[in-house]
């Protein structure tokens, strides 16, 4: 039977049924499963080895390459991986894609899947009416697992018998016989089938029924697998397209780390088909050269022992290659602006619940680090090279008495006002959209609450950077030493948060943050007698006085709000194992 129009058209929908099953079954695993995985890649990826054992085990799961390159890329983004660890869990995730060609190849070529897919079908649609969430993501897990069989099938019934249609047959044999450039041709295809249909795991499909009905050979059949390790980077890229340069860099390094494995494979491609032919032969397979009902399993053999080689050879190179992909996407460096503007805050970081939190985190961060820092230091007259240097405060306080001009409330509407605007509102979308454990809205509340202390920190600034202005450039020479001692004291005191950020040792800082909690206290408390004194010996007038007291009260609410904040945004071990603290929701509330 010539192959026309409408056998064409029953192959792609046969190719459609088997996608829609595998979409179906990998996003019911994610469901079932994903929260899970991801709270495992954000915690467990500090070491290359145990990055890919981590790849591996997440893309086993979900069944989805593409779906665990996406999620690194996502966590790049957020700051969660850096980029050593998101190539060695891209490494796994290339081995752990292995194993759908093995399910393929043994359940669709060994075993015949058709007799039982419409019972698993049943029983799945049973799991659908179930009330518990749990349940119907099985009952979608097996719907998917066997619609994804059904389409299989209909693609075996639907390959056009090559002996009955010459043209193929001939245009095979126009392309089949030009020795390595038909592997270098074969290898372009399957590129280009996998880009198109955006699922090695399809092409992988298409292989091995083409392999197996004997439409081209082992060896081109090879060449298209390698193909499909290039087409399946084009996702991670897509999506990096409107990231930030950390995705970027991740979705390059995946590119880079599988021409890297095609480019040593094509160089030894005979000897390595060789290796592959005699391992299947020793696994009780026949040759793969002799039998094309045998190819399946020989190219699911090259697939894996081709990604777990490529594995350990290129994992002692994770360094060299995060530094050429550091080199060609250099990090770019925001303009500046008349109004500052969020840096890390994306809508597609809203995907997942850890990257929304390490976003909302870094965010912080950066508004605490740069826009408060410079508010406050500026405000009581002090230089952040000052606040950086190793100088003594008194010294410090003692030689710069000019009045830096610093008007908070302007520099709270360009530098602030924003930014915290954003945060709220990122923060509220997360907690309304996503699905968050309790310790993840947790941890998103006291990030509100901690931007909510920034400003209190800029408004309490503001009160007292009127009077510095006023009393540092008066004749009276109590007030300016009160108010030096209050510039001296702030001083230390940012020394104390600013000066450990990012801290080393977040059990060390925290400590520490305490310690200069109570110290600071304890200096201003001392202070107020001092206070008392200039009242009842005159040495003061009523209105500076009022000034003194309303301005140590505020002092006292600064010393409090920075370390407040900086145990918010620093001192947790880890921003997604957070746990519930009452003292927080009372805070809260």
């Amino acid at each position: 039977m010539e192959f026309g129009f409408y056998q064409t058209l029953q192959l792609l929908g046969a190719l459609g049924l088997f996608l829609f099953g595998m979409k179906v079954m990998s996003d019911a695993l994610l469901l079932l499963a994903g929260d899970r995985m991801r709270r495992i890649l954000a915690k467990m990826t500090y070491n290359k080895f145990l990055g890919v054992s981590m790849g591996f085990l997440i893309t086993s799961v979900i069944q989805s390459s593409s779906a665990t390159t996406l999620m690194v890329v996502s966590f790049s983004n957020a700051g969660l991986l850096t980029l050593t660890e998101a190539i060695s869990v891209i490494m796994g995730a290339n081995i752990g894609t292995t194993i759908t060609a093995w399910l393929i190849t043994i359940l669709g070529f060994k075993v015949s899947m058709s007799t039982i897919a419409l019972p698993l079908c049943g029983l799945g649609f049973l799991f659908m009416f179930s009330k518990k969430e749990h349940f119907k993501n099985l009952g979608e897990f097996i719907l998917g697992f066997a619609v994804l069989f059904i389409g299989l099938q209909f693609l075996k019934d639907a390959m056009p018998d090559i002996n009955q249609n010459p043209g193929i047959l001939e245009f095979l044999n126009n392309y089949a016989d030009l020795g390595f450039t038909s592997v270098l041709l074969f290898l372009l295809i399957g590129t280009v089938l996998t880009i198109i249909v955006q699922s090695s795991s399809a092409t992988m499909a298409l292989t091995l029924l083409m392999t197996a009905e004997g439409w081209i050979p082992f060896e081109l059949g090879a060449a298209m697998v390698l193909g499909e390790n290039i087409g399946t980077t084009i996702t991670a890229n897509l999506a990096a397209i409107v990231a930030n340069f950390r995705a970027k860099r991740t979705a390059r390094a995946h590119l880079i780390f599988n021409l890297l494995g095609v480019v040593w494979v094509l160089i030894l491609f005979y000897p390595f088909l060789r290796m592959i032919t005699w391992l299947a032969v020793q696994t009780g397979s026949d040759s793969p050269i002799v039998s094309a009902a045998a190819i399946p399993v020989a190219l699911s053999l090259f697939h894996t022992v081709f990604n777990i080689l490529n594995t350990f050879l290129l994992i002692w190179f994770i360094k060299p290659i995060a530094r050429l992909v550091e080199w060609a996407v250099p990090e770019k460096i925001a303009p500046v602006r008349d109004i500052d503007e969020p840096k890390y805050l994306n809508k597609r970081m809203l995907k997942f619940p850890e990257t929304a939190i390490a976003t909302l985190v870094s965010e912080s961060k950066h508004l605490f680090e740069n826009a408060v820092f410079e508010i406050v230091t500026h405000a009581f007259n002090i230089h952040r090279d000052d606040l950086r240097s190793d100088v003594k405060a008194k010294k410090v306080i003692r030689v710069t008495d000019e009045d830096l001009g610093v008007n908070v409330r302007e520099l709270y509407l360009t530098k602030v006002k924003s930014i915290y605007g954003s945060i709220l509102q990122f923060a509220t979308q997360a907690q309304s959209t996503l699905k968050l454990q309790s310790v993840q809205n947790n941890r998103i509340m006291e990030i509100k609450l901690a931007n909510r202390k920034m400003v209190e920190i800029i408004r309490h600034t503001r009160e007292v950077n009127r009077n510095i202005r006023t009393y540092s450039t008066k004749d009276n020479p109590h007030m300016k030493k009160e108010y030096d001692f209050y510039r001296k004291l702030m001083l230390t005191h940012l020394r104390g948060i600013y000066l450990p950020i990012p801290p080393e040792d977040i059990s060390s800082y925290k400590k520490e943050l305490k310690k200069l909690r109570v110290k600071s206290l304890e200096k201003l408390s001392k202070q107020n007698d001092e206070i008392d004194r200039l009242i009842r010996e005159d040495l003061i007038s009523t209105l500076m006085a009022s000034s003194l007291v309303n301005d140590y009260d505020h002092l006292h609410d600064l010393i409090e709000n920075l370390v407040s904040v900086a145990e918010l945004l620093y001192c947790r071990s880890d921003t997604l194992f957070v746990p519930e603290s009452s003292e927080l929701a009372e805070q809260v509330a």
